[in-house]
């Protein structure tokens, strides 16, 4: 059977989109036609007409800014003066009335900027190039579209007019499969979409995503409603389809009735985004009074206020304190600058908005509310709200609507009763408006799979001693749990296996222990144990000596860091804290301690922040932080806590954030035997039959689909050289993707404490070696993209996964100890040391920048040299060669070396890469326009590279 070529697939589409959806086709050629028909639409869309002159006004206006300051453009309306002296409002895109723009299509528009490049369908709304399409022929990657625009954005969007900087939205097919995602440069192919339906079914056929996506009124609406320009990162985001069908629900159900509801969203599906996009819309709606988004301690109530503030930059005030929030109800909350600003969206804990309604001395203020239509958006309403609070709040707003939030609901199975009696989610919160559980949020990429591993099950033996390595059924007896030498045999199976569970420590794990009292044991334990692990630990210092959360319920006082109950402090605890916390300080040069719950709240956000940037190795926790917490760097929980039902989702939910291929799952590691309730709450909250979509499959498994791949590989390379011999590109990219294929097994396989090679049939030795073929080919691509031009191989949209090759803490002093036995080897040893350095240094992508300077190093000037000088010598050749590089940088290219000194010390400093016009200040002799796009980018590039070789471990 043939394939579809590209260019049916794109006649297909076009002829869709106007014969069936009533787009108009247009023949845009280049960027002269296409400004040429934009001056055309924006008159008919404002019925107005414009002189050259005002046009010419417009088009300045447009291309100011970069992308996310053009999505603002687009969205405002611009006082145009006009040739006659007066100014005229002029509309680019109707945001309130989105089926009322004006649609065109064209295709095989040609920008030629740095390079030139045609693209393959664009949507033209009012005449600007909102929605673009890229398409590939059936069988090929749908990455390689997806690298296809990166190359755009860099090579020609922002060339001429710059109008293609008004994308929004782009969509990449192959005819099978389609995504979707906003115009963001900074994010990965993983944070591409299917579009579904309500019911969460994918729709991955070009000819369908088209009829559902494309429509002309709908995909108005998703640009105009339902992207969000994020502030702080300054980026655009687009939601989701099951956040896009929650916010839809929402809004209905307040528009429409005065009825409660609540959303079902997996943990790790971005129910923050979900939340501020139905808030930003509810405080437009006429009838409502405030949008109140609840959260039920104040951490989480720090944390989402700085997301949605960083949706939105002062969007939402924080409430410091419970007159405060008062002060917001009423509108005498004064902001920055000292003025009274009415706050129509608030963000407060549960335990405030309880206060501010039931104690005396806010009652007179609050009671003008009583009957205001005012919008309750509770964040995980299976939390505190089940108690007297949530009683108080329904009776007190009279005339109130009650949304909820959970990714682990409520059901009879899982409640558990209080003076209340027992409450699910649905008694509080009555019907759920939509759902979009675990199993489908795999099925999408959204969050990964956990692989849990059960270690150290225990028996008794004769004589009532315990053998705590056999895995079998386990007593849970106190005495056993606290032993101190399970506790020691546990830490040590930590310390030894925390670099395999987490890629040589590229990603952090989390402990959590049944009460405060273990976690004490267990950080002196890691503490007595010699590691070169970062350990810190975090714990609510109320008195908490029973595990009374092992049932999975997280009551205030133990998951609460902010509110502490000083007249039930436990001094043992507190000052067992304040000892860790002094370990901390040391370790990171803070001054943190429990004197006062601000000084505790401040180290939990330390903590908090160090965790997600991957400054600690293994946070220790009891309760805190197992909920409400997301960090995409954190991979791996070990576990020795009782857990069942939504407290067994939301801890193990801590590991499974998408972030980027060689982060393949998360990573639970159970000290107790939770396979019963892992089984019991994966049926709760999916279905009985979920866990072979949730759960990895057992280490045989892969191990038997690495030997699968590895036949597959050699029949492509039968052998390591055979690589050389793949003159054929198309055979070049089938020996990629196959040894690609094994990588990604290979880096599943490493998570398990089972693993070793002599389980495969293919050699650690084989593996490498093959492995410096793949890396030869991938520098040969990346040395042609670097030449620039039209793609002239099939090759150069291939996604290599470099981050799935093993980074192990190899580096330059790494080498020299190498080079210092190699040195003192006899000489029927030194092929063989020699050759495991050349190994190295082709295998380990860190060192192959480096790879021929240490080469002449060894060859050059090893042999002159006694082994206690080998550090020196290399230290002073190395800069020795530094400094010849940056004279010949500086020579060559007609820089000024002072400036470049600075601008590399800058570089180093920041770790970010020079700007354009920081290039600029360095040429002696200022270039032409057309010359500066040349050498600008090639200057940068030389330095880029010159601090990879010289600088970077």
């Amino acid at each position: 059977m043939t394939t579809q070529p590209e260019a049916i697939l794109e006649s297909n589409l076009v002829k869709q989109l106007t014969e069936i959806l009533g787009y108009k086709k247009v023949f845009i050629r280049d960027d002269e036609d296409l400004k040429a028909n934009l001056k055309v639409q924006l008159e008919k869309h404002n019925k107005k007409t414009f002189s050259n002159t005002e046009f010419t006004r417009i088009l300045n206006h447009l291309n100011k800014g970069s992308v996310f300051e053009k999505a603002k453009i687009l969205r405002d309306k611009f006082a145009l003066p006009k040739d006659d002296g007066t100014t005229q409002y002029i509309e680019f895109l109707d945001s309130e009335h989105w089926c009322q723009n004006l649609f065109q299509v064209t295709q095989q528009v040609t920008i030629d900027g740095k390079y030139k490049n045609r693209y393959d369908v664009t949507i033209l709304i009012n005449g600007l190039p909102l929605v673009q399409l890229e398409l590939k022929r059936r069988g090929l990657e749908l990455k390689e579209a997806f690298h296809q625009i990166n190359r755009y954005q860099r090579h020609s969007y922002g060339y001429n007019s710059a109008l293609f900087h008004y994308v929004q939205i782009f969509v990449i097919s192959n005819g099978v499969n389609t995504k979707y995602y906003s115009n963001n440069r900074k994010q990965s192919f993983k944070q591409t979409f299917f579009w579904a339906n309500k019911h969460n079914k994918n729709i991955t056929n070009l000819e369908e995503f088209t009829t559902a996506f494309l429509e002309p009124c709908h995909i108005s609406k998703m640009i105009c409603k339902y992207i969000v320009l994020a502030e702080v990162p300054k980026i655009l985001m687009v939601l989701r389809p099951y956040q896009f069908y929650a916010v839809e629900a929402i809004i209905d159900r307040v528009e429409n009735s005065n009825k409660n509801g609540y959303i079902w969203h997996t943990t790790g599906s971005g129910k923050t985004l979900t939340s501020f996009k139905a808030s930003q819309i509810l405080v437009k709606l006429p009838h409502v009074k405030k949008v109140v988004f609840v959260v039920d301690r104040k951490d989480l109530d720090y944390q989402t206020t700085k997301e949605f503030n960083s949706f939105s930059d002062g969007s939402v005030d924080g409430t410091d304190n419970t007159k405060i929030l008062v002060n917001q109800f009423l509108g005498k909350h004064k902001d920055k600058k000292g003025e009274y600003k009415d706050s129509d969206l608030i963000i407060t804990t549960i335990q405030k908005l309880n206060t501010a309604i039931s104690k005396q001395r806010y009652l007179k203020d609050m009671e003008s509310l009583k009957e205001e239509n005012i919008v309750f958006i509770f964040d995980e309403c299976h939390r505190s709200q089940f108690g007297e609070t949530h009683k108080n709040i329904t009776n007190f707003f009279t005339n109130a609507q009650l949304i909820g939030f959970t990714g682990t609901p409520i059901f009879p199975e899982n409640a558990m009763g209080n003076k209340l009696g027992k409450r699910t989610t649905a008694d509080l919160f009555d019907e759920m408006l939509h759902k979009y559980v675990i199993t489908d949020a795999i099925s999408d990429d959204n969050v990964l799979k956990f692989s849990v591993e059960y270690v150290g099950r225990y028996k008794e033996k004769e004589g009532s001693a315990t053998n705590i390595d056999i895995e079998v059924e386990d007593i849970d007896t106190k005495e056993l749990l606290e032993s101190e030498e399970r506790l020691g045999k546990i830490v040590d199976y930590v310390i030894a296996n925390h670099p395999r569970k987490t890629h040589s420590k590229e990603f952090n794990a989390m402990m959590c222990m049944s009460s405060v009292d273990m976690l004490i044991k267990y950080y002196e334990v890691f503490k007595s144990r010699s590691h070169n692990l970062k350990i810190a630990t975090i714990f609510s210092y109320s008195a908490n000596e029973e595990d009374r959360d092992a049932n999975g319920i997280y009551d205030l006082d133990e998951s609460d860091g902010a509110h502490i109950d000083e007249e039930h402090i436990n001094k043992h605890s507190r000052e067992k804290l304040d000892e860790f916390i002094e370990d901390y300080n040391k370790m990171f040069g803070t001054k943190f301690s429990t004197k006062d719950s601000q000084s505790f709240y401040n180290y939990y956000n330390d903590i908090s922040k160090r965790v997600k940037q991957k400054e600690l190795d293994i946070l220790l926790v009891v309760n805190m932080f197992l909920t409400g917490f997301d960090s995409p760097r954190l991979n791996t929980l070990y576990v020795d806590k009782n857990l069942k039902y939504h407290g067994l989702i939301q801890a193990y939910s801590r590991t499974n954030r998408i972030l980027n291929e060689q982060k393949s799952q998360g990573n639970i590691v159970c000290f107790r035997n939770l396979k019963k309730a892992t089984d019991d709450a994966i049926a709760l909250f999916s279905n009985k039959d979920a866990k072979d979509i949730i759960l990895m499959k057992p280490y045989e498994e892969y191990v038997k689909k690495f030997n699968d791949a590895f036949m597959e590989l050699i029949k492509i390379a039968p052998s390591v050289n055979s690589v050389d011999e793949l003159i054929d590109e198309e055979k070049q990219l089938e020996f990629i993707k196959a040894f690609r294929e094994l990588m990604r097994i290979k880096n599943i396989l490493e998570g398990f404490s089972d693993f070793k090679w002599s389980d495969l049939s293919m050699s650690e030795q084989q593996f490498e070696d093959y492995k410096s073929k793949y890396l030869d080919l991938y520098e040969r691509i990346k040395s042609n993209r670097s030449e620039g031009g039209e793609k002239v191989s099939i090759l150069e949209d291939v996604d290599f996964e470099l981050e799935l090759i093993h980074k192990d803490e190899i580096n330059v002093l790494y080498i020299l100890k190498l080079l210092a036995k190699y040195k003192d080897a006899k000489e029927s040893d030194k092929h063989s040391q020699r050759e495991n350095i050349n190994n190295i240094l082709n295998s380990n992508p860190q060192l192959r920048s480096k790879r021929e300077l240490i080469e002449r190093f060894i060859d050059e000037n090893l042999d002159g040299i006694d082994i206690d000088s080998i550090d020196d010598e290399f230290e002073k050749f190395w800069e020795e060669e530094k400094i010849k590089a940056f004279e010949e940088i500086c020579e060559e290219e007609n820089l000024i070396k002072e400036s470049v000194k600075e601008l590399i010390d800058t570089y180093l400093y920041d770790e970010r890469k020079p700007l354009k016009d920081d290039i600029a200040k360095t040429l002696k002799v200022k270039p032409k326009l057309l010359e500066r796009k040349k050498i600008i980018p090639r200057v940068l590039d030389r330095l880029v590279n010159f601090v990879d070789k010289f600088y970077n471990e």
